[in-house]
């Protein structure tokens, strides 16, 4: 039976991602859907606080540690100084959800490119053993994210391209909806954290720059549609998937304008 669809065409993309995201969706509602999706929960919780902890060293502060709780709530703790600007501390807040979005979007417009496919899971999984070596401080995230990097590296040496791709559209996926799995927490000025209560990030904006926090929180899902949007009209492209033959068949006659 011949397939529905092209390989390679922009009806074939637009299925995959399709699927990954019923995928995202519906696995925590299968019987023990939420434990397999936990792994990946934890993930994106690592893609937050990693970014806040790289934002702050962008602007030169010092990211100490990364702490991720059992309930997949986390912490990114750096020590900033006294007289950074306002700027720096909001900043610093916003790298946090932002983050996931900007990875997962980075992530869709890599499974657009086949050559990217391997090499992009590889990175990673390394930047998550790096990042496990360096800054992460929890039983949790110890014991998770380095299974989740064996995982990703398997399925990078070992699976098929097709499954590669799928992986990458899947965490792409993934990282893309915690924007809509943190709706809430971005319309909240205050938050609990394993018992403490603290400025929530869009709160901390607020106390830096002003605005009420909804505003902020507002800003920041409307960039993060912005970059998925753009890396979804990247990937899906038609001009761009449309395949282009290597070699001509052999009856084909070239003809090249001279040059003037």
């Amino acid at each position: 039976m011949s397939s529905l669809v092209k390989p390679g065409s922009q009806a074939e993309m637009v299925g995959r991602l399709f699927l990954a995201v019923i995928v995202v969706i519906a696995l925590p509602a299968l019987p023990f859907g939420t434990y397999l999706i936990y792994p990946f929960v934890i993930l994106t919780t690592w893609f937050h606080e990693m970014g806040h902890g790289l934002t702050a060293v962008a602007f030169g502060q010092d990211f100490q540690r990364l702490v991720i709780y059992p309930s997949g709530s986390g912490v990114a703790e750096s020590l900033v100084s006294g007289d950074v600007s306002r700027i720096t501390h909001a900043a610093i807040a916003a790298g946090g959800p932002l983050a996931p979005s900007f990875a997962g979007a980075l992530l869709i417009i890599a499974s657009a490119h086949a050559r990217a496919w391997r090499p992009v899971l590889w990175m990673t999984a390394g930047a998550i053993v790096l990042s496990v070596a360096i800054y992460v401080r929890s039983t949790v995230g110890v014991i998770v994210l380095p299974l989740v990097a064996a995982l990703l590296g398997l399925i990078a040496w070992r699976a098929t391209s097709g499954f590669v791709r799928f992986t990458l559209q899947f965490l792409g996926v993934l990282g893309a909806m915690s924007m809509l799995r943190d709706f809430d927490y971005l319309f909240t000025e205050r938050t609990v954290i394993a018992g403490r209560s603290m400025l929530s990030d869009t709160g901390q904006i607020e106390a830096a720059l002003g605005l009420p926090h909804w505003v902020w929180a507002g800003l920041i899902l409307g960039v993060s549609a912005i970059m998925i949007g753009a890396s979804l009209r990247y990937a899906l492209n038609e001009r761009r998937l449309r395949a282009v033959p290597g070699h001509l068949p052999p009856n084909v006659v070239r003809f090249r304008r001279p040059p003037r």
